[in-house]
């Protein structure tokens, strides 16, 4: 049988060595002995003695966190030895080694797995609480890899200027950078008339670190009580 379906570049790559790498640029493939965590549905395909369990939003605190902010990783373990394949709605994937001191402050519904040696949390954006009614992150710590997802090529922003992003386009940045809610449309006799620029609010970010931001916006979902949530910071999923 004879196909470009067969070709070197859509075989499964092999490794001596446990743990995540890049199946393609929409896949990610962990080589599994021992745990790892990943986003509940997110498995396309194993190969080996797995088994998965669901762990909600990571523990008691997280679940009551996310059940008062709306943020969150819906969460299952995967555990034993074998191949599993992730994969979230064909975005793109992008792996980030994490080491002692550092912290990633991350949109809930961006993270695709983790290490299970990483620690996460779930923190109010500083800044952003009068302006949003509570903008909310997981701040990830610890020694290891989490996988990311972003709705195509994203840019990373050096941080070395006043620095500005829309939120639902913004998917994670260094913990450290300070970080607060900026008008971004003026106000004005077009603003009364129901005129918009659509940019009425911004992210706006300083200090020293980066910024990953997607080129796609999230759209805005219906939350809890009817009021409207931004999926990007504010949707996190639970299932």
């Amino acid at each position: 049988m004879r196909s470009a379906l067969f070709s070197a570049e859509n075989l499964e790559k092999e490794s001596a060595q446990p743990g995540m790498r890049l199946q393609n640029s929409k896949m990610l493939k962990i080589e599994l002995n021992g745990e790892a965590m990943a986003r509940v549905g997110s498995m396309v395909a194993y190969q080996g003695q797995v088994q998965f369990q669901a762990l909600g939003s990571g523990g008691i605190g997280k679940f009551i966190k996310q059940r008062l902010t709306g943020e969150g990783v819906p969460l299952m373990k995967l555990s034993g030895h074998g191949d599993v394949f992730l994969a979230e709605l064909a975005k793109d994937v992008h792996i980030i080694d994490l080491e002692p001191g550092d912290a990633l402050s991350i949109n809930g519904s961006s993270v695709l797995a983790f290490d299970s040696t990483l620690s996460y949390d779930i923190k109010m954006v500083g800044g952003a609480g009068m302006a949003s009614s509570g903008l909310f992150n997981c701040v990830f710590s610890g020694y290891g890899r989490i996988a990311i997802t972003t709705k195509g090529t994203p840019v990373v922003l050096n941080v070395d200027a006043p620095t500005y992003v829309d939120p639902q386009a913004a998917v994670c940045w260094s913990a450290n950078l300070q970080t607060g809610y900026h008008r971004a449309e003026q106000l004005g006799l077009g603003t009364l008339l129901g005129r918009s620029t659509g940019e009425a609010f911004t992210m706006s970010f300083a200090g020293q670190g980066f910024v990953v931001v997607q080129p796609s916006e999230e759209p805005p979902v219906q939350g809890s009580g009817g009021q409207q949530q931004q999926q990007g910071l504010l949707g996190g999923l639970l299932s």
